[in-house]
Formats: C-alpha cells, structure tokens, sequence
C-alpha cells in the first residue's frame, strides 16, 4: 500500500507541477498583453495570421508579434489561447489577438471589426494609432 501512496503524491505532484506551469503561462502573457497596445499571437506559415498581420501593418500599427512555433512556451501558450477560443465559441487558437490589454479575436472578430469601420477607433484608443 505504501508504494500506491508514493505513486499518488508522485502524480499529485506533477498535476500540481502542470497547474503552476499553466498559471505561470497565464501571467506571462497577462503582463504582455497589458503592457502593450496590441499582440497578436501567431503560427509561422499561418495564411490567416499573415493576414492580420498585414492588415494591422497596413494601418500603421506595429502589434507585439508572437510566433508560437518560435517560442519556448508556444505550445503551452497555444493550449491557453485554445482555451480561450473555444471559450468564445471558436475553434482555431490563432491568430488571436488583442488589443488594448484585451482579446479582440480571431480573423473573423479583426475583419468584421475592420468591415464595420470599429478597428481604427479601436485601436486609436489603445494607442496603437496616432491618426
């Protein structure tokens, strides 16, 4: 019986272990997305990211960018922003982006925000424009 004990505490641990992974990665980007006016989380390779991408540099913005196939916790990023999409109803976690200290969306949320003329005024009060 001792040893389903040790095996028990030793798989508690690594649930524990995974949690304050999972909280550490939820602060991190926390301070990134408060800290800056936009963040845009992206795969590399990604035609819908290139597409934000290049809609935000084409108004002038110049958003923090975030390759997740490129970041030492991308894949744990990825699972939280996945959360987070599927949270709203979504199925894809990337591009997500967010503007202002908050999650704007997906490509759907950023063109529907541009298409309706809200994207601009949007991102003029986080101050990501200065138009």
């Amino acid at each position: 019986m001792q040893e389903v004990k040790e095996s028990s505490t030793i798989r508690m641990d690594s649930e524990e272990s995974k949690t304050a992974k999972m909280e550490s990665i939820y602060d991190r980007i926390s301070r990134l997305v408060s800290g800056n006016a936009v963040v845009v989380f992206t795969i590399s390779g990604c035609c819908m990211c290139h597409v934000v991408k290049q809609l935000l540099f084409g108004l002038g913005v110049g958003p923090i960018i975030v390759e997740l196939d490129r970041d030492v916790y991308g894949s744990d990023i990825h699972s939280l922003l996945l959360r987070l999409a599927r949270a709203n109803g979504k199925q894809h976690a990337v591009p997500a982006v967010f503007v202002g200290g908050k999650f704007l969306g997906g490509i759907e949320a950023v063109m529907a925000c541009h298409i309706h003329g809200t994207l601009v005024p949007l991102l003029k009060d986080a101050g990501a424009l200065w138009l």
